[in-house]
């Protein structure tokens, strides 16, 4: 089995290195180690030195130089709005309370779908909408998106490989 040790986020490595894809819902791209499965059948163990949040169009490099490219599935959402920012802000105010994970979209919340907050957000005068698409929560307020130090070296711009 292949081994997957380092991560390369999007922008930061040729397209055309892409050698299989793997597609994995939120909870399945925080991890430090796992067993996953690619495209092509083919069984990858996720062996990093520290979990790291795995983000869609992120690359995971193989022992054996090989890039595997991260994929975000869709899941059940609920998209959150309201009739002006200060609501919608007040609405985001409530989730944070609850320590929720939260995307942050154009105009809109993004939340794991769940009833009794979608009437607790009902409740305060949101919207809320049932929808299926990748999460990508922000963030937390320590969580500054940095990739593990030994990764610093393997960062190249794209525009690189053009």
């Amino acid at each position: 089995m292949q081994r997957a040790v380092r991560i390369l986020r999007k922008g930061f490595f040729a397209p055309a290195a892409v050698q299989d894809r793997v597609v994995l819902d939120f909870d399945a791209r925080h991890r430090r180690r796992t067993r996953l499965l690619t495209s092509a059948n083919r069984d990858v163990l996720l062996d990093l030195d520290m979990a790291a949040h795995i983000r869609d169009g992120d690359g995971l490099v193989l022992t054996d130089g090989s890039l595997v490219l991260v994929t975000a599935r869709a899941e059940p959402l609920f998209e959150i709005t309201a009739r002006d920012r200060d609501l919608l802000v007040r609405i985001a105010w409530h989730l944070g309370n609850r320590h929720l994970p939260v995307q942050l979209a154009a105009g809109a919340l993004r939340i794991r779908a769940d009833h009794v907050i979608a009437q607790m957000v009902r409740g305060l005068g949101g919207e809320v909408s049932a929808i299926s698409a990748p999460f990508d929560p922000e963030g937390g307020a320590y969580d500054h998106g940095a990739v593990p130090s030994d990764l610093d070296d393997a960062l190249v711009p794209a525009d690189h490989f053009i």
